[in-house]
């Protein structure tokens, strides 16, 4: 059935009676965002932090210094918490534990306000255009969760919080397939990874699966039901994804009996309820044994060898409009790096160029990559609807990876704008080989990445061997308004940013920064590209495997 251009839908978008309302969901309460916002930063009350925060003076001397409170800096604070080591963790984003006077620790969505987005004057969606349109909202320039940081050929999101990016992803905890292990980490042992790491990783980041007989039939899985059927229909399968995300609380939002968190929007500006985040897991697991200390909002600068021994690290201490209130050195025995894939390639990057540590390899900042991330959105037939009210959990792929011209992972994502849209949202995660490099720039002393949006054809191509067949099978189109004004393909931007800091090329096969002892990297800057499947996992089950044996041969427990 083909779809009349009048209709609520249109082969290229969702036509004039779906504007005015999706238009009005959207872009009509951005006004109201800016002054929620306003609203929300201006009155928002402390409470008790749920974490051990706390803060560092300047001059301070600590044993052990984690930067970054993400998946990797998270691990390594427990375990060496758990061996009896005393840590402290520096993070550049927010301690997320206080209600705003809405009662929310996070952002709505729609509309959204300034703890939205990270040091920005408007939101920066992925999903940034409707019919062409520009969509993204005013919002009061605030630390908010989420950052999209802009680079030459690509802006890459990652989460800004103590959490880091487990508070922004959309939890799909997923463990590449065995057969793949070689080409994603060639140095480490597959079988102490999966027979060890992958499921300690998985326990302690309380992975569930979705209750397969309740998915067929809850309203809030309509749109992901629809994508299969139609997957099918051009003879693709199918398979449920576990995630971080209770499944069981999700029922009882269904039901009606607790707060909405996945069926009301939440998910790219953090989850209120449902998620099970590193400040609930690891986080809270390092905070109880009373030797680990958080310190939010501090930027580091510079980690350089101390005259005394161990290293002096320089950081600010910046408020919430991003301003610095102070500048302070500590030093540490021992640093982690753990800032992610972006960050901790811009620090060592930097530390090289301007000297500080001069002796780093010149392997540092190379083998980036985004994991063969793209996205793109199809038209559905009018007989096909998605669903008014969708969970923002994904719960099913599509699972192409035995096709060897163009292996690829699609997701059937959702498009949470509260009307009906007949849209399937997809994003593709594949086997793209092309590399970016991070590059200092002394004209600027800032640190850019080298990298080219056509090199994401090879992820896109992978892409369209999956969803041109669904289209030609299904009769259904692709939406080419919501990334801008005829732009098919979501290729400018990056989820899951991976490498510059290699492991077993610029670190040893464990993390150490071998011409600095004392200097480790134990976050998803180790991994070179690609894990094939979304990498939290695998970015943990590697900080559980470096730690092991950093804590055994060089820290000791206590």
């Amino acid at each position: 059935m083909r779809v009349p251009a009048d209709d609520a839908v249109s082969g290229r978008g969702i036509g004039r009676r779906g504007f005015l309302v999706g238009a009005g969901v959207l872009a009509g309460l951005g006004g109201a965002a800016a002054l929620g916002g306003a609203a929300v930063l201006g009155g928002a009350r402390r409470a008790r932090a749920a974490l051990p925060i706390g803060r560092l003076e300047d001059g301070a001397a600590v044993p052990i210094l984690v930067i970054g409170a993400g998946y990797g800096g998270a691990v390594a604070a427990l375990r060496l918490a758990e061996a009896g080591h005393d840590v402290t963790i520096v993070e550049q984003g927010m301690a997320w534990d206080t209600p705003g006077p809405d009662g929310k620790v996070f952002s709505g969505t729609v509309p959204a306000d300034g703890r939205s987005s990270w040091l920005s004057t408007t939101t920066d969606q992925p999903t940034d255009h409707l019919l062409g349109i520009p969509i993204n909202m005013p919002v009061e320039r605030y630390t908010g969760v989420l950052a999209a940081e802009h680079f030459g050929g690509i802006r890459v999101y990652q989460g800004r919080g103590v959490g880091g990016g487990s508070l922004v992803n959309g939890g799909m905890a997923v463990t590449p397939r065995r057969e793949f292990f070689h080409e994603i980490l060639p140095s480490v042992d597959p079988g102490e990874m999966y027979d060890t790491y992958y499921p300690r990783a998985n326990a302690a980041l309380r992975v569930n699966r979705i209750d397969e007989e309740w998915f067929e039939s809850a309203p809030c899985y309509e749109y992901a039901r629809v994508g299969r059927a139609l997957a099918a229909g051009a003879g693709f399968s199918t398979t449920f994804v576990p995630n971080v995300y209770d499944f069981d609380y999700m029922k009882q939002e269904q039901a009606g009996t607790v707060p909405l968190s996945a069926l009301n929007k939440e998910s790219l500006y953090g989850n209120n309820f449902g998620k099970q985040g590193l400040d609930k897991t690891y986080l809270a697991a390092a905070a109880a044994t009373g030797r680990v200390t958080v310190v939010p909002l501090h930027v580091v600068a510079v980690v350089a060898p101390a005259a005394a021994g161990g290293y002096q690290v320089r950081m600010d201490e910046i408020g919430t409009d991003g301003h610095v209130i102070a500048t302070k050195t500590v030093v540490a025995q021992h640093v982690f790096f753990a800032a992610g894939s972006v960050g901790t390639s811009k620090l060592l990057v930097t530390q090289k160029a301007t000297g500080a540590l001069p002796n780093l390899p010149d392997s540092v900042g190379f083998n980036w990559g985004n994991n063969g991330n793209v996205m793109a959105a199809r038209q559905n037939r009018l007989d096909d609807p998605t669903g008014i009210n969708q969970s923002t959990i994904t719960a099913l792929g599509i699972d192409n990876w035995d096709d060897t011209a163009g292996q690829a992972f699609v997701e059937i994502t959702s498009f949470p704008i509260g009307v009906e849209t007949f849209v399937n949202m997809h994003l593709a995660i594949t086997k793209n080989p092309n590399r970016g490099v991070f590059r200092f720039d002394e004209a600027t002393g800032r640190v850019d990445l080298d990298w080219q949006t056509a090199w994401n054809q090879p992820s896109i191509d992978a892409a369209k061997r999956v969803l041109d067949p669904i289209n030609a099978s299904a009769g259904t189109t692709y939406r080419d308004d919501l990334f801008g004004d005829g732009k098919m393909w979501g290729d400018d931007f990056a989820y899951h940013p991976l490498g510059g800091c290699v492991l077993n090329e610029s670190t040893d096969n464990y993390g150490r920064l071998t011409s600095y002892p004392g200097l480790y990297v134990i976050d998803s800057s180790l991994i070179p590209g690609s894990t094939t499947v979304n990498p939290f996992v695998t970015v943990t089950a590697l900080a559980e495997r470096n730690i092991d044996a950093i804590i055994a041969g060089d820290l000791g427990r206590r």
